[in-house]
């Protein structure tokens, strides 16, 4: 699946804090969009790792963005809350990297494989400003 409920929670705790002027800590962002505590700061962390944002220590602490919105993009956003590059298929990035060991058989893959091309390309183009306006 293209977009989990990690991918959602990244991209709506990207926004809140995007719209800040300071920075947001977990229990903030977990109040104000409903996300469980524990799984925002999974999520947090993986995006921290990541560099989509920076953490801030101290009594003032928390998240905030580590570039301008508009340089952040859906994908490297997604990328970086699932851990993996975010596909629409449960299908291999090459035929020879099939899991049933079928990839020289199967007709459908060159669609499949056309298909995420251009959703990664059109993933890679948008960025956070674009869906947080």
């Amino acid at each position: 699946m293209l977009l989990t409920k990690k991918s959602e929670y990244a991209l709506l705790s990207l926004i809140s804090i995007a719209k800040s002027d300071k920075a947001k800590n977990v229990d903030e962002l977990s109040k104000e969009l409903r996300i469980p505590k524990s799984f925002l700061a999974k999520i947090m962390q993986n995006l921290a790792k990541n560099e989509i944002v920076i953490s801030q220590r101290g009594v003032n602490g928390g998240f905030v963005l580590a570039k301008p919105y508009d340089q952040l993009t859906i994908f490297s956003i997604t990328s970086a809350a699932e851990e993996r590059i975010p596909s629409v298929f449960e299908c291999a990035p090459s035929m020879d990297s099939c899991p049933s060991d079928a990839g020289s058989l199967c007709s459908i893959w060159p669609l499949l494989n056309n298909l995420q091309g251009k959703i990664n390309i059109f993933l890679e183009e948008l960025t956070l400003k674009d869906i947080a306006q």
